[in-house]
């Protein structure tokens, strides 16, 4: 812990705050694209000390969030198959799809089991041989190096029963969608610090010199989020546009290179719904024919319901950046912790969660 004191140091950030008050000359309109710097950034409190100017818009960084209402209904309905067995990430559990969720699903009977990594779920197909254990692809590029390995241990385990429904996704796609948006008119992307170790913070040099954004790769702690914050300040203050890695304990320019080649070599990339943003050209991940014994959506002949979103909901309005959860009819109404209309509310980085647990007034 004692590593982490100077990222949290509160001489250090009130410093910080002060800086940024400084560099912020103009308004700002800076987009934190991650889900875990949302959090984060309420948790710390940093929205209520933000200087006049500065506005933050929280992003599609949810990889719950964005994954579709038809996804949805068609892991549910996989769950009610006799002889599956479906493995989930938590956050998943609550997600409402069109006619209920997963843990209606298990409510009725159906087998689903929460496990904290991929690999618990091919132990999980290694106890129970009698079900087939599909494992929910549910992430981004942080999720899918531990998704290929596990689909090439359970080749090398010889475990048969065990299948992935590949919904991952990729980032800068999606920020490509968001950047041609003109109603967003964004001045600065804070960038994802976990994606950012698998795809190094290179990878937004494309948009930085197509858009002229100002980019500045970020972690979580308070300092670094203000450092961040007051890198991107100067930079739009000075009417420059460049990649700045403020995470470099963490990220590198280049990225996780070994991982980008596991990844690359059981998946490849294909078009895929999110919510909100739509089809996005690319920004999907499928498993290539070489591993498609490990594919459940093959090996189920699984077909995507067409699905409509709650009526009211607009969190894809907010994944989307153009709304923010004070703008929605059903926030703190409807939909609460308690009982979510949308995934915005259910997953633990979604913008609508963090809005009801840590800003209800901000």
């Amino acid at each position: 812990m004692k590593y982490y004191d100077e990222y949290r140091d509160g001489a250090s950030a009130r410093a910080l705050v002060a800086e940024l008050r400084k560099v912020v000359t103009r308004p700002m309109r800076i987009m934190e694209v991650c889900g875990s710097h949302t959090m984060a950034i309420f948790r710390n409190g940093i929205r209520s000390i933000l200087p006049d100017g500065l506005e933050l818009i929280s992003g599609p960084g949810c990889p719950v969030c964005v994954t579709s209402a038809s996804h949805m209904d068609a892991f549910i309905a996989m769950a009610d198959r006799p002889g599956v067995r479906v493995a989930i990430f938590g956050d998943l559990f609550r997600v409402p799809g069109s006619r209920g969720s997963l843990a209606n699903a298990s409510s009725r009977g159906a087998k689903v089991d929460i496990v904290y990594s991929p690999i618990d779920a091919l132990d999980l197909a290694a106890r129970h041989p009698q079900d087939l254990v599909v494992f929910l692809g549910v992430g981004f590029e942080t999720t899918t190096p531990t998704i290929a390995a596990t689909i090439l241990a359970a080749r090398n385990r010889n475990i048969s029963n065990f299948a992935v429904f590949a919904t991952q996704k990729t980032v800068p796609p999606a920020l490509t969608v968001l950047l041609e948006d003109p109603e967003l008119q964004l001045n600065g992307l804070l960038c994802p610090g976990h994606v950012s170790a698998i795809i190094g913070a290179g990878a937004y040099i494309p948009f930085a010199e197509k858009y002229h954004i100002a980019c500045v790769v970020a972690g979580f702690e308070t300092t670094d989020l203000l450092t961040s914050l007051i890198m991107l300040a100067q930079q739009i203050g000075a009417g420059e546009a460049r990649v700045e890695n403020a995470y470099a304990r963490a990220v590198s320019w280049e990225g996780n290179t070994r991982a980008q080649q596991m990844v690359a070599e059981i998946f490849e990339p294909c078009d895929t719904q999110w919510r909100g943003l739509g089809l996005i050209p690319g920004s999907g991940l499928k498993i290539r024919e070489k591993y498609r014994d490990f594919d459940a959506e093959v090996r189920l002949h699984v077909t995507l319901p067409p699905a409509d979103e709650p009526k009211g909901c607009r969190c894809g309005d907010i994944l989307k950046g153009i709304s923010n959860p004070r703008q929605c009819p059903l926030f703190g109404n409807r939909c609460t912790p308690a009982s979510p209309v949308g995934p915005c509310m259910v997953s633990s980085e979604g913008t609508c969660a963090a809005f009801h647990k840590y800003g209800l007034e901000v």
